[in-house]
């Protein structure tokens, strides 16, 4: 068994607010990064697969289909636009990073067994790394263990 860690970048941009919290309360907890203008990031997004190398290839999965499958169902929702406002999954969620994490690793499962699904490889984990100092990871076990952002809800959980 082994891991391949590939990096994605992308430009977005946020507003650290919850419709759950009054103005005070959002001014309070998210400070600065509450500006009703919202705020930009040049993200990093590292996708780690786990599984074996396969004998004929070497490869724990083809690096190119791991590129397109990121570039077709990951990165046209997030790269350059207002995660508020162009991202579906946050109509009703905060757009935290924690929160971004955790979608972007619900849409990688959903979508990973119709491209990858006959391969043992698996996604192991997703980071984020928002700045220098501040990044986020969503470690995924075993298959059928995932992570899940329930839509219309502030509140995300994790089943693993």
């Amino acid at each position: 068994m082994m891991t391949f860690t590939r990096r994605y970048r992308f430009s977005a941009s946020h507003r650290l607010h919850s419709r759950e919290l009054s103005d005070s309360e959002n001014a309070r907890v998210y400070g600065k990064c509450n500006n009703p203008f919202g705020h930009g990031h040049d993200y990093v997004l590292a996708v780690s697969v786990a599984g074996p190398v396969d004998e004929r290839t070497g490869l724990i999965v083809s690096v190119a289909a791991l590129d397109d499958f990121i570039k077709r169902h990951i990165l046209p929702l997030f790269a350059n636009r207002n995660i508020n406002l162009d991202v579906p999954q946050f109509e009703n969620l905060a757009a935290t990073t924690e929160n971004v994490a955790l979608v972007i690793a619900d849409l990688i499962q959903e979508y990973w067994p119709e491209e990858f699904g006959a391969t043992p490889a698996s996604v192991s984990m997703v980071h984020i790394q928002e700045t220098g100092r501040n990044g986020f990871e969503v470690l995924l076990g075993a298959a059928g263990h995932k992570s899940q952002v329930r839509a219309g809800m502030e509140s995300v959980t994790v089943h693993g």
